[in-house]
């Protein structure tokens, strides 16, 4: 007899190719080890993704201060990173899981609330079919350094000088690099982690960065615990925050990543906007290990 405990449904989706494997655990029963969540997102043994999503009540979640949030967001968006550490926060990931409680029917109505691991994130279904997300505050990681030079940090990337980064803080850590203009972004070796120093204590996600134009941007990024992805939602959001603190420039910006383009925006609140398109790409059962 089938052990039924260990087959699971599943959904895929993707913001801008930024893909994940959503599991739905709508009774809090299924949870995850770090084993399966590397084995749902194995592009050749899984599914494949850069991450897993638990869909999980949030008063059923195992973190107290998820579900102290229960009472505004009744779902939790179980986030892990695709080598099966928890992450703090993802911001195409929540755009995802946004398009899928309302798939469900988990979910209706155009603005609706999300329980994550960085506090309650409110969200709206735009009229042209894009999802946008209030990803909450964001700070400076090394205000006195960044205010004493304009950057805290140093990117290495393989053929390349030492580059000055700026880490920003988003729910999640990021260090963001701009480039010289002689150095081609579609050329950067990310096949390995660019060496960040100081190294952050719980690790980085690090966004290389050229500026196109007023409010426009292109970047490419390496995450902790995945490596080089097609878009990186907060990341993207943390490039922009970044130019716009060396060079300055309005409140709303344009980021192209390999798998599409985001919308950034600064709000008058001091928190920061992603929005852009959400994808259920298929549907499945899967046995796990």
């Amino acid at each position: 007899m089938a052990d039924v405990r260990r087959e699971t449904a599943f959904t895929k989706g993707h913001g801008t190719e930024n893909d994940f494997v959503l599991v739905p655990a709508l009774d809090g029963a299924l949870q995850l080890s770090a084993a399966d969540v590397a084995y749902l997102a194995d592009r050749r043994a899984g599914i494949g993704g850069d991450g897993v999503i638990r869909v999980v009540p949030s008063a059923l979640a195992d973190e107290p201060e998820v579900r102290a949030q229960a009472e505004q967001a009744a779902w939790f968006m179980d986030y892990r990173n695709a080598d099966g550490s928890v992450a703090e926060m993802c911001g195409n990931g929540t755009r995802v899981f946004a398009a899928y409680l309302r798939r469900e029917g988990l979910e209706a109505g155009d603005d609706i609330t999300i329980a994550t691991r960085t506090g309650v994130k409110s969200v709206r279904f735009e009229a042209d079919g894009s999802i946008a997300v209030d990803l909450g505050a964001w700070r400076l990681s090394e205000p006195d350094a960044a205010a004493a030079q304009g950057y805290d940090a140093l990117v290495h990337v393989p053929g390349i000088d030492p580059l000055s980064a700026l880490s920003l803080d988003l729910g999640n850590p990021h260090t963001v690099a701009a480039l010289p203009e002689q150095v081609d972004l579609d050329t950067l070796d990310l096949h390995l982690p660019p060496a960040v120093h100081p190294q952050p204590p719980h690790g980085t996600n690090v966004e290389l960065v050229r500026p196109l134009g007023p409010g426009h941007l292109s970047m490419r990024v390496h995450e902790r615990g995945v490596g080089e992805t097609r878009s990186c939602g907060t990341g993207a959001c943390a490039a922009a925050l970044a130019t716009r603190y060396w060079a300055g420039g309005g409140d709303e910006w344009v980021v192209d990543v390999p798998g599409g383009r985001l919308r950034v925006r600064v709000l008058p609140s001091g928190t920061v906007e992603l929005a852009g398109p959400a994808v259920l790409v298929a549907d499945g059962t899967v046995r796990l290990p």
